[in-house]
């Protein structure tokens, strides 16, 4: 883990701890790595309760509620998926709040409207809205996943930190 990754989680783990916010993560493109940077740092259990490794629609559907008409009208990379993901991930976990992410990390798998390095976050709590991010990354496949884990932990800092 990057020093930045690990700055981040530092600095997001102690914001939770000191609002009293557990986090979720639901994950597509990442696979399991913001959770996997979070549970990294002692005393993870304080603040995340649970990740979800949604790689497939099918577990899209099935772990987080996703509904269908949003895959079949929008497809798994898209700002409607990634905000039925967020909510999803905090309405079956024992969350505050969640942060998902469905993108193309490539190498393949992009298309003129849908590139390799498009990626969708969604930040979503049980009391507050829901806030959607398109981003644009370059690189690697290891480098998309890896600016996709910075850039969810940074909207997560500013989510909590809003967070009353």
């Amino acid at each position: 883990m990057s020093k930045n990754i690990q700055s981040l989680v530092g600095k997001l783990s102690l914001l939770l701890m000191e609002k009293k916010l557990v986090l979720s993560c639901a994950e597509s493109c990442t696979g399991g790595l913001i959770a996997a940077a979070m549970t990294e740092r002692a005393g993870s259990s304080q603040i995340f309760d649970r990740g979800f490794v949604t790689y497939s629609n099918d577990a899209k559907m099935d772990m987080l509620g996703v509904p269908s008409n949003i895959l079949e009208e929008h497809g798994a990379v898209s700002s409607q998926c990634a905000t039925a993901m967020a909510k999803g991930a905090t309405n079956h976990s024992l969350a505050d709040i969640s942060v998902s992410v469905t993108g193309i990390a490539g190498p393949d798998g992009g298309s003129a409207e849908k590139p390799v390095g498009l990626v969708y976050f969604g930040v979503a709590s049980k009391s507050a809205g829901t806030k959607t991010y398109e981003c644009h990354f370059e690189g690697s496949r290891a480098e998309v996943r890896q600016q996709s884990v910075t850039f969810a932990l940074e909207a997560l800092i500013d989510y909590a930190g809003d967070y009353s």
